[in-house]
């Protein structure tokens, strides 16, 4: 008996939210869960992503169809751990090279027979060249589901991985992070004393969660610093806000949306509606530094810009065949004049409704490349305890065009400079409000 998980990349560290709320409106009854997060482990894996820090503690930007949905998985071709007739590689090396280790590493003897075979494993999923195919042992498929399922205290960033390297991929508003003043795109050269060369994503989310009130060393690599600092951040659980909302120029409602919790599309309908009960004319969403959330929260929140089965996503799988996700809302806002702002911290969720809104609606998406995270990701608990996570599926936008590894390029690229930062000015902000009040005055 095995237990099979869909995440869904994004992701956080420190509460877990199991359950899937839908809200009234334009809830769609296929649960998916995608995003890392740090404080409360939201299942919302997707790589996206921060298990074990801050509000959650995982980079689940991807796991679907429900923490508890259990299976049988059946292996055939394999007897009593013979090679399969469809393997064509040859074998020999690798017993030839087992023998050479045991006999001549100098350490072999600390080294069990289960440790040897639980590393080639380890080596078998990192072929793919994925950081969300992993394999966990015992010990580590312990902690991992352990930050799925409890709290833990963390930093409140989101963690992805580019190029091998471990990076942030957005800090959460109110988060230890954030107020460390850690920024999406920072590259994490070592966590305390360890270098996280070579470092998955879940080991580098175990080592920066822990007891809240504790202290976590980060040396951090930014594009604008001449060299890497060292950033002392105190752990917490963290809470982080869902959305905000205000007016702009008396006619523009300004709208951010934080994650995709499972409050997600509820509270962005409270502020919809609250904005055109003053009068709002437009919207501005500002998905910046939003790593994702759940899928199914994404898609509500879709369906409140697009007509009933308009499609949102598409989740591909190996075998070419797909399930398609489509707008199951009121589309109240179907013909209201929005733009959305990106940046390099909008991942997951955030790319697929920027993504489904632009393909679908024209929507102008205004600031800088998104991160792209669009994956999904299957956990398999095999009997010995040990798990294996693998990506099953690649996430389409509505034009069959992808997001993962690509990200979304925004029709008015706007760069924040240091200098707009310290004074306290928001260029993408404004080039939204000068693209929104062209749009209501059509």
């Amino acid at each position: 008996m095995s237990k099979e998980n869909k995440e869904k990349e994004a992701s956080v560290v420190g509460v877990e939210k199991t359950a899937m709320v839908e809200s009234s409106v334009g809830a769609v009854p296929k649960k998916h869960w995608y995003s890392l997060w740090w404080g409360k482990v939201i299942i919302v894996v997707s790589a996206a992503i921060v298990v074990g820090c801050g509000i959650g503690s995982g980079y689940y930007f991807g796991f679907t169809k429900g923490y508890s949905q259990t299976k049988n998985v059946n292996i055939t071709g394999i007897a009593n751990g013979a090679t399969p007739s469809s393997v064509t590689a040859d074998f020999t090396e690798f017993w030839n090279v087992w023998d050479l280790l045991k006999s001549s590493q100098v350490d072999s003897g600390k080294v069990s027979d289960q440790q040897l075979m639980y590393g080639a494993i380890s080596g078998l999923a990192g072929a793919y060249n994925d950081p969300y195919t992993v394999f966990f042992d015992p010990s580590d498929a312990d902690e991992f589901l352990g930050t799925v399922q409890g709290s833990f205290g963390g930093i409140g960033a989101e963690l992805g991985s580019k190029d091998g390297q471990i990076m942030i991929i957005a800090p959460l508003k109110g988060t230890p992070a954030y107020a460390a003043g850690l920024q999406a795109g920072d590259q994490i050269l070592n966590i305390d004393s360890t270098s996280t060369a070579n470092m998955s994503i879940d080991q580098a989310v175990q080592l920066i969660r822990g007891t809240p009130g504790t202290k976590v060393d980060l040396t951090i690599a930014r594009d604008s610093w001449a060299s890497p600092k060292v950033i002392t951040i105190t752990r917490a659980i963290v809470n982080v806000p869902t959305v905000d909302s205000s007016m702009k120029n008396g006619n523009i409602l300004y709208v951010q949306l934080y994650e995709f919790d499972q409050n997600a599309n509820q509270l962005f309908g409270n502020a919809v509606i609250s904005g055109l009960e003053q009068g709002a004319r437009g919207m501005i969403l500002d998905l910046r530094n939003d790593p994702g959330g759940y899928l199914d929260q994404a898609v509500a929140v879709a369906g409140w810009f697009l007509k009933p089965g308009t499609v949102v996503v598409k989740e591909r799988y190996a075998n070419g065949s797909e399930d398609v996700l489509t707008a199951n809302g009121n589309a109240a806002l179907s013909n209201f004049p929005v733009v959305i702002l990106i940046n390099g911290g909008s991942a997951s969720a955030s790319e697929i409704l920027s993504g489904a809104l632009r393909v679908d609606r024209g929507v102008k998406l205004i600031g800088d490349k998104s991160f792209g995270k669009g994956s999904v990701q299957q956990l398999t608990q095999l009997p010995d305890g040990s798990a294996v996570k693998i990506t099953i599926a690649k996430w389409l936008l509505p034009d069959g065009s992808a997001i993962d590894k690509v990200g979304l390029v925004p029709d008015y690229s706007i760069p924040i400079t240091a200098t707009d930062t310290a004074a306290g000015v928001d260029p993408q902000l404004n080039k939204a409000i000068e693209v929104i009040d062209s749009e209501i005055a059509k």
